[in-house]
């Protein structure tokens, strides 16, 4: 019984710990750069992307628990759907250094366009072994379609500077 909390304790934590990495390496001059940048009216207050992230990494970690149990842990059938999930939070990961690290708005959309398509294939490998986890995935899939429209928004509304020129 104490094992199972063990597992369930550490696939809803794993999530946070390369969204706080992520945080931390990125927060430096990130505020002033990101005040900077255009953004559509509609951008999301940055009080609220904390917020929102803790509830959808906590969501989406209890939910990958879910899966990795009924499987039966790790084995052979478990290498899709948990292979999508892990790729696609590797690109979670990713996607603000890109955005917040280098500041790449490119490789940042290239990132998020590439998210989305890896939230839906985990979604619906995940339908058939336990609909609740892929409910679970719902509002990550929602807030990562804000999220992408927005990284849209702003890489048309900023545009990189020509090579050689200086501002």
């Amino acid at each position: 019984h104490r094992r199972m909390w063990a597992y369930i304790v550490g696939f809803t934590v794993l999530p946070h710990v390369g969204g706080l990495i992520g945080w931390f390496l990125n927060c430096k001059d990130s505020p002033v750069w990101y005040e900077r940048l255009n953004k559509p009216s509609w951008c999301p207050s940055r009080k609220i992307f904390p917020v929102a992230w803790t509830v959808l990494y906590t969501g989406m970690g209890y939910a990958s628990y879910l899966i990795w149990n009924d499987l039966g842990g790790c084995n052979s059938k478990a290498i899709i759907p948990l292979g999508l999930y892990g790729a696609q939070l590797a690109l979670n990961w990713a996607w603000p250094p890109f955005f917040f690290g280098i500041h790449n708005l490119k490789m940042a959309l290239i990132d998020i366009l590439c998210l989305d398509g890896l939230v839906i294939g985990t979604m619906c490998s995940w339908y058939r072994i336990n609909k609740a986890a892929t409910l679970l995935m719902v509002p990550y899939l929602g807030w990562l379609a804000m999220a992408t429209c927005l990284t849209i928004r702003i890489w048309k509304d900023n545009p990189e500077p020509k090579p050689g020129k200086t501002e």
